[in-house]
């Protein structure tokens, strides 16, 4: 019932910043709480940050907190992902989801199909 479509990845040098979007269709995710997740090779699928259904509460990763911020545009019916201060270990595959559930159950029920965040040193 509802796509969601990544984008904004790409290389970058340590020390840089991208900003990842999450577009969502078919359905409105106003109501549903979001999260970001990422792939890197020879590793297990990693949380990166959850957001619930207004942006009243989120959180984050060790690894990238205080670097990387949550946020969503409901009206947009979009997520973000703004990452500041990239290290070559956040290099991955990055992942956007949606859990019907506002507040989060700590599943996800749809799955974008990633985009490329690639740090050089």
């Amino acid at each position: 019932q509802v796509q969601l479509v990544e984008s904004g990845g790409g290389l970058v040098q340590a020390g840089s910043s991208l900003r990842l979007s999450c577009a969502a269709s078919g359905r409105t995710i106003s109501t549903y709480s979001m999260g970001w997740f990422r792939l890197a090779p020879g590793k297990e699928r990693e949380f990166v940050a959850f957001i619930n259904w207004n942006g009243g509460n989120t959180h984050y990763a060790d690894s990238v907190k205080g670097r990387f911020t949550i946020s969503r545009d409901n009206a947009k019916n979009t997520m973000y992902l703004q990452m500041n201060s990239l290290k070559p270990e956040d290099t991955a595959v990055y992942y956007c989801a949606a859990d019907k559930n506002p507040l989060g159950r700590g599943q996800y029920d749809y799955w974008g199909q990633g985009t490329q965040v690639t740090v050089s040193s």
